[in-house]
């Protein structure tokens, strides 16, 4: 079992770390920079944010004077252990606070090896080598938190005042510069948890800009998560006089040599392409001051980790680190046992709490009912995402639907980067309104609107099951998740949802049930399919199209057709100075 802190009370300018304050004479004041803290010093971050007892006034400020006191009080509580990386090995001996767990905490030994297993399927990441999990409830303010004014102003300006509960957690450690793992559900505002930190701490640092040297790093298991995360960080980040890029596969490389080379402060990529332009010598990573993991848990699965942990080697051990996820278990340990040090664990809410706003249905059908139910709910008002676990079922499915009337487009890997975005692009803006897709949609694609996830396929996993629902009731809207299941996958989908933590309601429907009405209401409208293509050539015999359409030569029909030329032979004799005859 973890150790439970209280909440965080410390004052905003206890929150602040030293990127936005002086250092006290003594130096056991505000935190210390991010190098000098991994030099092996004590750090005082972990000393502030260890006060487990003590809680200040919440309008109160601290003076360098208290807070070099708390500092002592801390260091006479007892010090703590000194930063070190550790580099492989089952075990891990971090510490993170200096003072002693309050009373009535419970501490359980180093979680053994062999435990792991059952810790990943309980979904108790804290368990995991003892790290001290946060659970805050938090009412402060951005500038409360320690954002800078700047940043303030400009989240203001885009009607983003209160923070979420997750940002509210993980802000006052990443801000002071320590290493964070944030676990929050699908749609509770983690991408903003880490991109404020990043864009506080490069405006904190300053320096100037190097050509093939960003200074900022943003790792993505997608394309499409990583083009979202640009969207939220370019305006941002042109308040403060920065420049981001993204890097991912499907597009070409130039472009990419192009923007590293006029240099970047903040770089979001996908590991593949990202390895490709560092082993091609078009970026180093070796100014970089914060590196952040999205989906972690995602970065972590095998197709992943061999990449994610050559790109984190490229980046200073003194680094700072910040992983979010809606799911930390086992599989991202082998990164946190590599390049974290003293991590922080703030949980806003359990891997499996469901979503008040978001309701679940089990849809039994028969196989031949399938397309017609699926028709009826994506017929309906509203955004539909629609989940199939194939890219053939994907794309087999996109077609089916549009030959039924209802406007769809396709998501899926074998698409080109341009599709994917053209896709995504009529999705949104309400051309189609239905998007049918593999899970590469189930990671971080947020599209305002979309009223009804349908998993056409079950998932095999309980976590591809909360991540593809997480599509709908995003920031306190609601949503409504349906899953089709057929009579040979009963016994599947019922432990899909117990390991999910749902109780789904199971109702046996056809096409014409009425209970498909309540979970997609409002007038079904179908639409005309497309007509489809005519003949690009003309049939042999036949005269080709008025206009010269298709390209065809004016004149020019097949051979024996009307407007043809003289034959070969013909031409060949007049080549050789003979006439025809």
């Amino acid at each position: 079992m973890a150790v439970r802190r209280p909440t965080d009370t410390r004052t905003p300018n206890q929150s602040t770390n030293k990127l936005f304050s002086a250092p006290t004479a003594d130096g056991n004041g505000s935190s210390a920079p991010r190098g000098s803290s991994r030099s092996g010093g004590a750090p005082a971050a972990s000393t502030a944010s260890a006060s487990s007892g003590a809680s200040a006034s919440p309008g109160a400020a601290a003076s360098p004077g208290a807070a070099a006191s708390s500092g002592a009080a801390a260091d006479s509580a007892g010090a703590p252990a000194r930063r070190r990386r550790r580099r492989g090995g089952a075990g891990r001996n971090r510490q993170t606070s200096a003072a002693k767990p309050a009373e009535g905490a419970k501490t359980t030994k180093a979680t053994k090896a062999a435990e792991l297993v059952e810790v990943a399927d309980s979904n108790d990441f804290d368990a995991l080598g003892e790290q001290p999990e946060v659970v805050a409830s938090d009412n402060r303010t951005f500038a409360e938190l320690g954002l800078p004014k700047v940043l303030v102003s400009a989240l203001s300006a885009a009607g983003v005042e209160k923070p979420f509960p997750i940002q509210a957690a993980t802000l006052p450690d990443s801000l002071a510069g320590k290493d964070v793992l944030g676990r929050g559900r699908t749609g509770s505002g983690k991408t903003y948890a880490f991109v404020l930190p990043v864009l506080a701490r490069l405006a904190a640092d300053g320096g100037n800009r190097r050509p093939n040297h960003p200074r900022a790093l943003i790792l993505a298991p997608t394309r499409e998560l990583a083009t979202q995360i640009q969207a939220s960080i370019t305006p941002l980040a042109e308040r403060l006089g920065l420049r981001s890029m993204t890097i991912f596969g499907g597009v070409g490389h130039g472009p990419q040599i192009n923007g590293l080379r006029k240099g970047a402060d903040i770089v979001v990529a996908c590991p593949g392409r990202l390895e490709d332009h560092l082993q091609a010598g078009h970026v180093r990573l070796d100014a970089v001051r914060i590196t952040v993991l999205d989906e972690a848990d995602h970065m972590a699965d095998l197709g992943f980790l061999p990449a994610v942990r050559r790109i984190l080697e490229a980046t200073p051990a003194d680094a700072q680190r910040l992983l979010f996820s809606a799911t930390l278990d086992a599989g991202v340990d082998v990164l946190v046992r590599r390049f974290m040090t003293d991590p922080v664990t703030h949980s806003v809410d359990s891997a499996r709490s469901p979503v008040a706003k978001m309701t679940h249905h089990v849809l039994h059908v028969q196989s031949d009912a399938r397309l017609p139910v699926l028709v009826d709910l994506t017929a309906a008002p509203g955004r539909s995402l629609v989940f199939t676990r194939t890219k053939y079922g994907a794309k087999a499915l996109t077609k089916k639907l549009i030959a039924q009337g209802v406007p769809a487009v396709e998501l899926h890997g074998n698409l080109s980067q341009g599709a994917r975005t053209r896709n995504l692009e009529a999705f949104a803006d309400g051309t189609a309104r239905t998007l049918v897709a593999t899970d590469i949609a189930a990671r971080g694609i947020h599209v305002d609107g979309v009223t009804l996830v349908i998993h056409a396929d079950p998932p095999i996993e309980h976590k591809a099951y909360l991540h593809r629902s997480g599509r709908t009731a995003r920031a306190g809207a609601e949503g409504t998740v349906v899953t089709l299941m057929t009579d040979e996958q009963v016994r599947d989908v019922r432990d899909l949802t117990k390991k999910a933590g749902i109780a789904p309601k199971t109702t046996k429907v056809a096409a014409d049930h009425p209970l498909l009405s309540e979970l997609a209401p409002g007038e079904r409208t179908y639409v005309a399919p497309p007509p489809k293509d005519a003949p690009a050539k003309p049939t042999r015999g036949k005269q080709a199209p008025a206009g010269n359409q298709g390209g065809a030569r004016a004149g020019g029909g097949r051979a024996g057709g009307p407007g043809r030329r003289p034959a070969r032979r013909g031409r060949r004799r007049r080549a050789s100075g003979q006439q025809a005859a």
